[in-house]
C-alpha cells in the first residue's frame, strides 16, 4: 500500500450497506475506483464472520495495493496480516489504554488508526503513537447515530494542529466536500454516499477527481 500521507480517499466495506453484495465484490468495485484504504466495518456481528469477511477481502486489496483496515478487532488485524487496525477512543483510551506500545498484539507491521471527536482527542492520538486520526464525525451521519456532528470548524483545528495523517469523516458527499477541502481537509473517509451509488467505482472517480 501507498504511504498513509500519500492516501486521499478511505472507503469501506460495510455491513450495514451490503445490500444483498458479497463484500469482495465491493471491495474490487471499490479499488477499482482508486480508493487508497478500504476498511471492513461490521458492527454488531460475531467476530467469527469479521474474520470470515476479511479473509475474503484480503486477497483482492492485496492484489491491487489498496490497504485494508479491520475495525475494532485488533486481533483479526493481527491475525491476518491486515495492514491497518482502527479503533474507537472506547476501544482505546476508555479501555485504559495510553500508548499503541501497551496494545500487545500490536506487530510492528500493523498501522493503527484512532477515532476522534475534539481537538483534545485528537491531541491523545498524536500522542499514543496513531499513525492516522480520524477527524469527524464533521457532518449527521447514519454510521454513527445520536452523535452531534463535529462541524467544519474541527476540520479547520485539525488542518492547523493534527501533524500525522487525518482523515475527514462523517456526511461527506461529492456535493459537501468542496467545504470540507476548503475547511483544510486532503484525504476523506466516505461511507454510504460512495455505498449507495449505483456504481461504486464510478462513485469513487469522482471523489479522487476532487481530491487530487
Amino acid at each position: 500500500m501507498k504511504p498513509l500521507a500519500d492516501c486521499r480517499l478511505y472507503t469501506f466495506v460495510d455491513a450495514a450497506y451490503l445490500h444483498g453484495r458479497r463484500p469482495a465484490e465491493i471491495a474490487r468495485q471499490l479499488c477499482d475506483g482508486g480508493s487508497d484504504l478500504i476498511q471492513l466495518r461490521a458492527k454488531n456481528i460475531p467476530p467469527q464472520e469479521i474474520r470470515r469477511l476479511a479473509e475474503e477481502i484480503l486477497p483482492v486489496t492485496r492484489a491491487t495495493g489498496v490497504g485494508l483496515v479491520i475495525n475494532d478487532h485488533l486481533d483479526i488485524a493481527r491475525d491476518l496480516g491486515a495492514d491497518l487496525c482502527h479503533l474507537g477512543q472506547e476501544d482505546f483510551f476508555d479501555a485504559g489504554f495510553t500508548h499503541r506500545s501497551q496494545l500487545s498484539t500490536l506487530n510492528s507491521q500493523l498501522l493503527l488508526g484512532l477515532s476522534t471527536h475534539a481537538p483534545a482527542q485528537a491531541e491523545r492520538a498524536v500522542a499514543a503513537g496513531a499513525d492516522y486520526a480520524a477527524i469527524g464525525p464533521v457532518y449527521a451521519t447514519g454510521t454513527k447515530p445520536g452523535r452531534a456532528p463535529v462541524t467544519l470548524d474541527y476540520v479547520r483545528w485539525a488542518a492547523a494542529n493534527v501533524t500525522i495523517p487525518w482523515f475527514a469523516i462523517g456526511g461527506i458527499t461529492l456535493e459537501n466536500l468542496p467545504l470540507v477541502l476548503e475547511a483544510g481537509a486532503r484525504r476523506v473517509c466516505v461511507v454510504s454516499a460512495i455505498l449507495n451509488a449505483p456504481d461504486l467505482a464510478k462513485a469513487c472517480q469522482q471523489f479522487h477527481k476532487h481530491l487530487a
